[in-house]
């Protein structure tokens, strides 16, 4: 018995549905890789700011001296006083909730303290494509904790 062997290659509709594919998928990927680094930067900046704030309430624990978390709105930089040495990405909006009496000094952030508190105070971080975090330190342990935001468009004190 003799089989013929079926005719290699492909239609041109089929050519034409897998080039109409591969353009869509090509149309997409700058909007994926924007998205991807938006949250990337996001995401550091978020982790960076737990870090740091949790850093300098163990410094004030250790040290036995208080300890200041600035931001620097004006510089975009952030970090332990008086060394703000990590930058906040210009994608992001951030603003702080501070409490009055470190408004009125000379470093202006959250101030830890050698006993565990705090001077409490937030921190809100927004990315533009919407949605949020606030870290809230706690004033009386000192321990800084994030929630969500329920409303992207959320204004803080100090934006």
């Amino acid at each position: 018995m003799i089989t013929r062997a079926k005719p290699g290659g492909f239609t041109l509709v089929e050519m034409l549905v897998a080039l109409g594919i591969a353009a869509v998928l090509l149309a997409t990927v700058p909007f994926a890789a924007a998205r991807a680094h938006e949250t990337m930067a996001y995401q550091n900046t978020v982790r960076h700011l737990m870090a740091d704030l949790q850093r300098a309430r163990l410094e004030a624990l250790r040290s036995g001296q208080s300890v200041v978390f600035g931001i620097d709105l004006a510089q975009r930089r952030f970090g332990i006083a008086p060394k703000l040495d990590r930058s906040i990405p210009s994608e992001l909006r951030i603003g702080m909730i501070l409490a009055e009496r470190e408004l009125a000094s000379e470093s202006a952030g959250i101030r830890f303290h050698p006993d565990g508190g705090a001077s409490g105070g937030a921190i809100v971080v927004t990315r533009p494509s919407g949605g949020g975090v606030r870290i809230t330190v706690d004033w009386l342990l000192g321990r800084p904790h994030q929630t969500p935001l329920d409303h992207p468009t959320e204004e803080t004190a100090r934006s």
